[in-house]
């Protein structure tokens, strides 16, 4: 508990600072671009053959294949598909542990090597850059060299020796990378960095000395745990400075300040902290490896909440919700651009689906490409609000043009008309009274319209009108294992959760906050109409009652009582 409040008032000094001094990005900064920089660059986009090679299955013959996580089987028709796509690049990542021999020779399985090289291949003829690397080893078998040393380093050598000696006349287009989000156990950071260091310069010094294309092929060395934080990246840094070697590149990973990127502690929009927390890492990466001609790769990127929910749910149940991820997107894709940083998306088979080979997120996928090119224009939300028996008035929507001209609106094939159905003055969007009256004179509840709001550059921006009223609960009881609060949404949409102990103190887990994990300790089914309390929210809560605060976007706060008497709960409508 400590720890996580120490954490977010970290997060509250360097907001404060960053107020007081803003951040100038260096990336205006006049310089020669490296050879590796341009490699680096002609990268931009990438895209990560996610939970794939990196799978696997202790319970099945050499830990499982490529499908042990439930995605299909590669073929050559679908690399051609993601080029087709238009990524330049993709990461391979792949775990060798079950696929290799004993001590000492460590010797990786024939066929296991040759299916890794034969989509290395498909992918180099397809133009791509490709990035193969030791993925989930790192925590499996790597993180024990505190503890096991030479064995731990004769293993993770034994990798690179073999790999390096496959790949060795491989074109260039193809990189290593020593090892995914290294961590190593029960030593304080420094000592970890001590680690790091010498595991990377390992790594460098194999390849280097295998032989073929191996002497110059780019290669790619992580911070501890693939953080931007700057005493990671100065200490990776120093390695580099160290190996004084033309070809290497630095590669962090992104997945945005987490208490948005998982909706938990009062964030469920994109605010002050989360935006600097995304000007922090371009800075620390831009100043510390950039600026002085060493290229910067985002490894991964993405949102920890896009796994909370299955693949298939509508976005309006996402974490984070639609539009403030996709405002998130777009400001981290302009500043990455901004600062030469290259891109790869973290796809574990949830972004692009592999069998229909569709976007799952259309939204998504355009936003990012759109925005490799140009800045998107965003609003402060994509719903707006038409309330149930209220006078009719107009919808004032801020909008961030972001240099952009609204070129016009559309609901489906009709065009709104500028100044009878809308208006702009200077940002802020005025829906007009007279159209929404229209839109909801004879709706249902629930969503009304969808407008398509297109600009003279950048992706278009979509707002759901929701025509509403009070969400209404209804009584219940159930278990712990199985609670759902009915719930009459009224065409409203659940935005955060809070929990307390009628006789004070936050309940549930991550008891340092009241607001709950979005997905994780409650989630809304709008199918179904109902909110369900997870067995991993009720893990964490002691018997007795609970006032639960149910935050929806409209604005509107619904209080709701739960009673807990071991593994019975009865729930209570305000």
């Amino acid at each position: 508990m400590k720890a996580k409040r120490s954490y977010l008032s970290v997060f509250l000094v360097v907001a404060l600072l960053m107020t007081m001094f803003p951040l100038v990005s260096s990336a205006a900064d006049s310089q020669q671009e490296t050879k590796m920089q341009s490699y680096v660059s002609a990268m931009q986009p990438g895209w990560n053959l996610g939970n794939t090679f990196d799978s696997f299955n202790t319970n099945a013959p050499n830990n499982g294949d490529e499908t042990s996580w439930g995605n299909p089987i590669v073929t050559k028709e679908f690399i051609k598909e993601i080029k087709k796509q238009g990524f330049k690049s993709i990461r391979i990542p792949i775990t060798w542990s079950g696929r290799m021999g004993g001590a000492p020779d460590y010797t990786i399985n024939p066929d296991w090597m040759d299916r890794v090289q034969q989509v290395v291949d498909w992918s180099l003829q397809e133009g791509l850059y490709v990035m193969i690397n030791i993925h989930h080893d790192s925590w499996m078998w790597v993180s024990k060299a505190p503890e096991n040393h030479d064995a731990v380093l004769a293993q993770y050598n034994a990798i690179w020796t073999q790999v390096a000696d496959r790949f060795k006349n491989h074109s260039n287009k193809l990189m290593f990378e020593s090892i995914n989000e290294p961590l190593f156990e029960n030593v304080d950071v420094a000592t970890q960095h001590a680690f790091l260091d010498e595991f990377n310069k390992s790594f460098v010094h194999i390849v280097r000395a295998s032989g073929g294309n191996n002497d110059v092929r780019p290669l790619v060395l992580p911070t501890l745990f693939t953080n931007h934080s700057q005493e990671h990246v100065d200490s990776l840094a120093s390695t580099i400075a160290d190996l004084n070697d033309p070809n290497l590149i630095a590669t962090i990973h992104f997945y945005g300040f987490w208490p948005f990127s998982v909706n938990i502690a009062g964030f469920p929009k994109l605010e002050e902290l989360t935006i600097n927390d995304i000007d922090t890492m371009a800075n620390n990466v831009y100043s510390t490896f950039v600026s002085k001609g060493i290229p910067v790769v985002i490894g991964e990127f993405g949102l920890l909440g896009w796994d909370a929910v299955p693949f298939k749910t509508p976005f309006s149940e996402g974490v984070p919700q639609h539009g403030e991820m996709l405002k998130f997107l777009e400001y981290f894709t302009y500043k990455s651009i901004e600062n030469k940083l290259t891109l790869m998306l973290w796809d574990n088979g949830g972004r692009f689906d592999r069998r229909t080979l569709e976007w799952n997120d259309p939204e998504l996928y355009n936003l990012i490409m759109a925005s490799l090119k140009s800045r998107s224009s965003t609003a402060e939300s994509d719903l707006i609000f038409v309330r149930k028996d209220a006078p009719a008035q107009d919808a004032v929507m801020p909008l961030s043009l972001n240099g952009n001209v609204l070129t016009g609106i559309k609901a489906g094939d009709y065009k709104l008309m500028k100044g009878k159905d809308y208006e702009l003055n200077g940002e802020n969007l005025t829906l007009k009274a007279s159209y929404l009256a229209k839109l909801t004179e004879s709706a249902e509840l629930g969503e009304a319209a969808v407008l398509k709001a297109e600009f003279n550059k950048g992706a278009d921006w979509t707002f759901y009108v929701m025509y509403n009223d009070t969400p209404v609960l209804q009584n219940v009881e159930g278990t712990t294992a199985s609670f759902a609060i009915p719930t009459a949404f009224n065409g409203d949409r659940l935005a955060t959760m809070e929990a307390v102990y009628a006789e004070g103190g936050n309940a549930g887990p991550h008891n340092w906050t009241s607001f709950k994990e979005f997905a994780r300790t409650f989630k809304p089914s709008y199918a179904t109409n109902q909110i369900t309390l997870t067995q991993s929210f009720f893990n964490e809560v002691n018997d007795g009652t609970v006032i639960l605060k149910f935050h929806f976007w409209s604005g509107a706060i619904i209080e709701y009582t739960i009673t807990k008497n071991g593994t019975s709960i009865t729930g209570t409508a305000s």
